[in-house]
């Protein structure tokens, strides 16, 4: 590692932040492996001063400090995603903001509980029981469909990707026939580094082309929502887009660009995330038959399989924070206003916290992982996300005897949300 073991050297530094290190996963576990032991809390730096420095946090207590300690660690002012300082200044200038979106992932107390509580309830078990039965009948019918079109299928266009993003539209009420719309949206937000993703058709894109490439779908999303919105208000119905459109805050309507990024966060992070965990998990179980066969007789093993798959998978892969004060971390002195970086798939990965971190174990407990996060900013679809890798798993275990890969899976290359984006499977149904 570097001689001031606080600072990376810049080859490590380039790894860490590059799109491609994401999608090849294992050489970027190596290093966070290395760097939880030699430099757990370490300073970035770009030698071309492209970013803004920012300290990299690998350890899982540390992730858990910051993330449970909300006053000392802000999602405001800075950037909640890492970004270059190109791409901040263009969302400044575009929006006056640092984010392309404002979102309930950006703002701080006392705004963000206020906006969270919106629609909270919503996703709470109690409400989500009463849509169990429409999400076991959809994961029924994708694996009929995935059946007949076997024995060998992508599983992410077959089922991973279609089921969580219809059952989010649903719950915000938006029409089916616009679902493909919404998922390319997300694809070109989300994914617009990947070149498969994004829909461009490029390779090795310019980071101004992926920037007005992302900024377009942000637009794109805009208008669409506004459209949403205003016909909510004209007639409320019982979705969440009502609830939103109709909200106030402090007696206020939501301003405008406040409730585009609420309509946007629920509509992509909503489906992107659970898609990759369950795309993550069944590339577990194709590669381990024994762990297939082991969860296929004992369904109690099924919360079990649900959890590691949401650790093992970590689909949101970072978060960024800025520093209220100046706090040390680490062995490592944080200023006032320094950038963190906390990395979920280097946390999720620590051995001091999991045994044999890069098993897919579906019997491991404790489990106690952060691919939700942890504290006021804990993800707020975390039990929708739970349900429906369990009804879809528990449907997938009663329909198929075997299941192995029939090609090469492919990762996205991205830095924020990450996952697979093909996973060719050959299956045997009973």
């Amino acid at each position: 590692m570097a001689s001031d073991p606080a600072i990376l050297p810049s080859d490590v530094a380039r790894t860490v932040i590059a799109p491609e290190s994401y999608a090849e996963w294992n050489g970027l576990l190596d290093i966070f492996d290395r760097l939880r032991e030699e430099s757990p809390v370490a300073k970035v730096v770009a030698d071309d001063d492209v970013f803004e420095p920012f300290w990299l946090i690998t350890r899982y207590d540390d992730v858990m400090r910051i993330s449970k300690d909300n006053k000392t660690f802000l999602n405001n002012p800075k950037p909640v995603v890492f970004a270059t300082r190109e791409a901040t200044a263009f969302a400044q200038q575009a929006t006056g903001s640092n984010m392309l979106v404002d979102s309930l992932v950006v703002f701080d107390a006392p705004i963000h509980p206020k906006y969270r509580k919106l629609t909270q309830d919503w996703f709470m078990p109690r409400n989500l029981k009463l849509i169990e039965g429409e999400i076991r009948t959809l994961a029924d019918k994708l694996i009929d469909t995935m059946i007949a079109d076997g024995p060998e299928v992508d599983f992410v266009k077959s089922v991973a990707a279609p089921m969580p993003l219809h059952v989010i539209m649903q719950i915000l009420g938006i029409p089916e026939e616009d679902e493909p719309r919404m998922l390319m949206l997300t694809q070109q937000m989300f994914g617009g580094q990947d070149a498969d993703l994004s829909g461009s058709g490029m390779e090795n894109m310019t980071p101004e082309q992926v920037l007005q490439l992302v900024s377009g779908a942000v637009k794109n999303f805009e208008d669409y929502f506004a459209g949403i919105a205003a016909a909510r208000r004209a007639n409320p119905t019982d979705d969440v887009a009502s609830v939103i459109a109709n909200a106030t805050v402090d007696g206020e309507p939501l301003p405008d660009r406040d409730m585009a990024g609420y309509y946007i966060i629920m509509a992509a992070a909503g489906h992107d995330t659970t898609s990759a965990t369950m795309s993550g998990a069944m590339l577990a179980l194709a590669r381990n038959p024994e762990e297939f066969a082991k969860v296929k007789a004992d369904r109690s093993l099924l919360p079990g399989l649900v959890e590691e798959a949401i650790r093992w998978t970590t689909a949101v892969q970072h978060f960024m924070r800025t520093a209220a004060e100046d706090v040390e971390i680490g062995g490592q002195q944080i200023k006032q206003g320094d950038w963190m970086m906390l990395n979920y798939v280097a946390a999720n990965h620590d051995p001091a916290q999991f045994d044999d971190p890069r098993a897919f174990d579906a019997s491991r407990s404790p489990n106690r992982h952060m691919a939700f996060g942890a504290g006021a900013h804990q993800c707020l679809g975390l039990h929708l996300a739970r349900l429906q890798i369990s009804v879809l798993f528990d449907a997938l275990l009663d329909r198929l005897d075997a299941v192995e890969l029939a090609g090469e899976p492919a990762r996205s290359s991205s830095t924020f949300v990450g996952g697979l984006k093909t996973l060719p499977l050959r299956i045997q149904a009973n």
